[in-house]
């Protein structure tokens, strides 16, 4: 039932554009911050592997080690793919364009940081994007995705709605 007035509801629609304009704003605002700030990782990826220690750790080992053994040697890109990743995940929820591919490259790097023992309001913004997944193409009606759905569509008639929410 739930799920259905996600979906299908115009009044979901428009609580879900809410939604999905306050996540966009803020990736956009956190990864403006890192582009005109100078964004440097490699201190955060250090303290990330040090949380792994002690009784009780705040990164799992097996985190820390690939952010040792991979994310350390190459924070160059990893700085450039958090940037971006941000800013470009926040102009398409904004816009309402690729809303789901957007929300869940979103809540991928929520989860990293998380994963990585910083907290801050990763929690609550995975909890909304959870909202936004599950709504499928219905969080993106309020946005350029309500014209651009159908134009995938006729270009890949064998496509469902349903599956193109998920792709």
């Amino acid at each position: 039932m739930l799920n259905d007035f996600l979906r299908t509801s115009r009044t979901a629609a428009v609580v879900l554009a809410v939604i999905r304009v306050y996540l966009g704003v803020t990736w956009l605002k956190a990864g403006i911050g890192k582009l005109t700030g100078g964004f440097e990782v490699q201190g955060f990826l250090q303290g990330s592997i040090s949380k792994a220690e002690g009784a009780h750790p705040a990164v799992q080992g097996w985190w820390a080690g690939f952010l040792e053994s991979f994310a350390l040697p190459n924070h160059e890109l990893f700085a450039q793919l958090v940037m971006w990743g941000e800013i470009l995940a926040g102009i398409a929820l904004i816009l309402g364009l690729f809303t789901t591919a957007a929300a869940f490259g979103g809540i991928l790097m929520n989860f990293a940081f998380l994963f990585s023992g910083t907290v801050s309001t990763n929690p609550q913004m995975v909890i909304l994007t959870v909202i936004i997944l599950a709504a499928g193409i219905n969080a993106g009606r309020y946005g350029l995705d309500h014209w651009i759905v159908p134009l995938i569509q006729k270009r890949r008639p064998h496509l469902r709605k349903s599956q193109l929410a998920h792709t």
